[in-house]
């Protein structure tokens, strides 16, 4: 009883009773008493003769009388017309009041909702920064590390095998070629430099042209989001695609990306089996995650069967398409 909210519920209830009912009814009977004195020039002669007929304010006694009817019922539709949707509005602006949830309750709920997603954040960063130094170690320190090692062996044989040293400066010069394309492979992960050039719209293009099955992109953006926007929509998409061919058996696959109301909507959708599940590890919680820290949001439409339909909603703002975001920002 000492929570505010709590009075607020039993006032709307009191409320709903009895303005409520009043707020219902009242259009309803304006409207089928407007229609009721239209109608009475056509069946008051069927009433019997001893019964003193009146309607509203006319006292219907012949044919003449009954026309007088017509204006009275034009005046209860007018009035129909012109207070329904004021009484209505009237009802649901009180309702609303009592109903929404309070400046401190919505500023608690801002709170909880910043304190899970910046632990998400803080969460998929240091996922990301373990992903990248275990990558970095088992793949690039690795090759290094033998490179090096090649060339100490080859340098030692240099002059009594050149054959055997020129045979491993070969193998150091693959190594390297190979080191080389695993950090380019890394770096690409970290932030692909198809998106720096070509930006949301070309990376993604160029991303459904990898892919194992046809994919249609359908995109309208009159500029750029922020680079971290982005980065983020773009391992979104790519994690969506890779889902379709992976674990739904897609045949096709489709992308559509616009932005309206300082919103960037993104709908992936596929053909494939359907079923997906938000926690069944299909990565849709760590794009759930990678979308929390720029407050948007993702809905998933997967039934048994298909298709599947993923939604994605993140407030921002859009560049100029000929200021790149970063320079937007300065």
């Amino acid at each position: 009883l000492t929570d505010p909210a709590t009075w607020r519920d039993l006032a709307w209830l009191l409320l709903n009773g009895t303005l409520g009912l009043v707020a219902t009814l009242l259009p309803t009977a304006l409207f089928a008493e407007g229609v009721h004195n239209l109608l009475v020039p056509y069946y008051w002669r069927y009433v019997p003769d001893d019964f003193d007929m009146w309607v509203d304010a006319v006292h219907v006694t012949d044919q003449a009388s009954a026309y007088w009817t017509i204006p009275q019922g034009i005046l209860f539709l007018f009035l129909f017309w012109a207070l329904s949707p004021h009484i209505l509005r009237g009802y649901a602006h009180t309702a609303r009041w009592l109903l929404a949830p309070t400046e401190k309750s919505r500023l608690t709920a801002r709170v909880e909702h910043l304190a899970t997603s910046r632990a998400d954040t803080v969460d998929a960063q240091a996922s990301e920064v373990r992903r990248i130094e275990r990558d970095l170690h088992d793949g690039a320190q690795a090759r290094l590390v033998a490179l090096g090692m090649s060339l100490g062996m080859a340098e030692q044989l240099l002059d009594r095998d050149p054959a055997s040293a020129q045979r491993m400066l070969a193998e150091a010069r693959e190594s390297t070629h190979q080191a080389l394309t695993e950090i380019r492979t890394l770096v690409r992960g970290i932030h692909p430099p198809v998106l720096v050039e070509r930006g949301l719209d070309g990376a993604v293009r160029a991303l459904a042209v990898t892919q194992h099955l046809p994919v249609t992109v359908d995109i309208t953006l009159p500029g750029r989001p922020a680079d971290p926007v982005e980065s983020a929509t773009y391992f979104a998409i790519a994690e969506l695609l890779t889902n379709a061919a992976k674990h739904a058996h897609a045949n096709r696959a489709w992308v559509r990306i616009n932005h309206g109301q300082g919103r960037l909507v993104i709908v992936v959708g596929d053909d494939g089996t359907g079923g997906a599940n938000p926690t069944s590890g299909t990565g849709l919680a760590g794009i759930r995650r990678r979308l929390a820290a720029f407050d948007g949001t993702i809905t998933t439409v997967s039934p048994p069967g298909g298709p599947t339909i993923v939604t994605m909603e993140l407030p921002c703002a859009l560049s100029s398409p000929k200021i790149s975001p970063s320079s937007a920002m300065d």
